[in-house]
């Protein structure tokens, strides 16, 4: 490693990262099979540990994790899990999180909260500041099956609750991706559209409780509710579970809505864009409110996340590139989130800097830019 790079890497590992999407730690040990399923971001995973740590993302844990639990780098995937159920929920969360260096969490509450930490619960493991981001369509589920409003008054009283819970919030997100694809109609729905849509929703809702919001117009309308209070909207983008299909997942697909958006001033967050950042590197260039990152690829891609990491420096400006694991209920995808971003950044940036292409002072600068002050700008997080 050159001298440079050395104080590059110096410099990285001592950036106090904001993550803007990320999910609580689970509260409990998991199961051989729960932990099969949180490592490898899938359903159909195999019971077994060592088989679904048979990737990735799994040898970056061995590699990276274990030695932070006081096991050999690379102890085998069984002896991983075992040192980590011996040492307990709360002292794994507390090792791998303090280890991670995030001085800020923006935490996305509306996926299986109840297994998981909240604000409250990882501003207590990790002594660092923590805000809510909140996700458009469990909010409006919720609000469906528990507030006891109607399909008439649906609108208004969602736009009112949806307004109240936003209040303590930085942002906002929406799982169209995975509800109805990313190929929508941009539009606002009109009264008549979301009112018919509703009262089949309602219907579906009174009929089996546990109908989840699939309707395209019902979820438009809470899309454009949430643009009219103005924050920073988060879009799941690309890589997910198997409930999306990923063809749909393109970025390029919202390229309509994010022109109206960008008339009004609303920060569009491409969330993750695997394998599309370089379609969502374009649309941060051509549009000034589209903010990317390229977090949960690092940690699933594990060794070959420098590529991915200089996928997405190659076409967005560097004041809209963000940081984020997107780890949600194991805490070693919160850790390998930061770790394999603080070394993709110090081998891509670092050899830009050899070649001469970069200055060392410009690397540092935009390494820090992306690893904290862009969020802080985008989110408009107080300090």
């Amino acid at each position: 490693m050159s001298a440079s790079t050395e104080e590059l890497r110096e410099h990285i590992e001592a950036i106090k990262l904001t993550d803007h999407h990320v999910h609580g730690v689970v509260r409990e040990n998991p199961t051989p099979e729960n932990f099969a399923n949180m490592i490898t971001e899938s359903d159909r995973t195999p019971k077994s540990v060592h088989e679904a740590m048979e990737t990735q993302v799994g040898f970056a844990t061995r590699r990276w994790c274990a030695p932070l639990l006081g096991l050999a780098a690379h102890a085998s995937a069984d002896e991983y899990f075992a040192r980590r159920i011996e040492l307990g929920s709360d002292h794994v969360n507390r090792t791998l999180l303090t280890a991670a260096g995030i001085s800020h969490y923006l935490i996305e509450t509306g996926y299986r909260g109840d297994e998981i930490h909240g604000v409250d619960g990882m501003r207590e493991l990790t002594g660092s500041k923590v805000d809510e981001v909140i996700r458009l369509e469990t909010l409006a589920q919720f609000h469906a099956e528990t507030s006891g409003t109607t399909a008439q008054d649906f609108s208004a009283t969602f736009a009112t609750f949806l307004a109240e819970k936003a209040r303590t919030a930085v942002g906002l997100k929406s799982i169209a991706a995975y509800r109805i694809g990313l190929d929508f109609d941009p539009t606002r729905p009109s009264e008549l559209e979301v009112r018919t849509a509703l009262g089949q929703w309602f219907q579906d809702i009174a009929k089996d409780s546990s109908t989840r919001l699939m309707d395209p117009i019902i979820i438009r309308h809470v899309i454009w509710q949430g643009i009219d209070l103005g924050l920073p909207i988060q879009f799941h983008i690309g890589y997910g579970d198997p409930d999306l299909n990923l063809h749909k997942c393109d970025p390029l697909l919202m390229t309509e809505l994010i022109r109206m958006t960008e008339k009004l001033n609303v920060p569009i967050m491409l969330l993750h864009n695997y394998p599309y950042q370089r379609n969502a590197g374009y649309l941060a260039q051509m549009f000034r409110n589209v903010f990317i990152d390229v977090g949960l690829a690092i940690n699933y891609a594990g060794a070959r996340s420098p590529e991915i990491i200089a996928e997405s420096l190659e076409l967005a400006p560097f004041r809209k590139i963000l940081f984020s694991s997107d780890a949600w209920g194991l805490p070693e995808l919160t850790y390998l989130g930061t770790r394999l971003f603080r070394n993709g950044l110090t081998e891509v940036l670092g050899a830009w800097v050899d070649k001469g292409e970069w200055s060392l002072t410009d690397a540092k600068r935009v390494s820090t830019a992306i690893g904290t002050e862009n969020s802080i700008r985008a989110y408009s997080l107080k300090g």
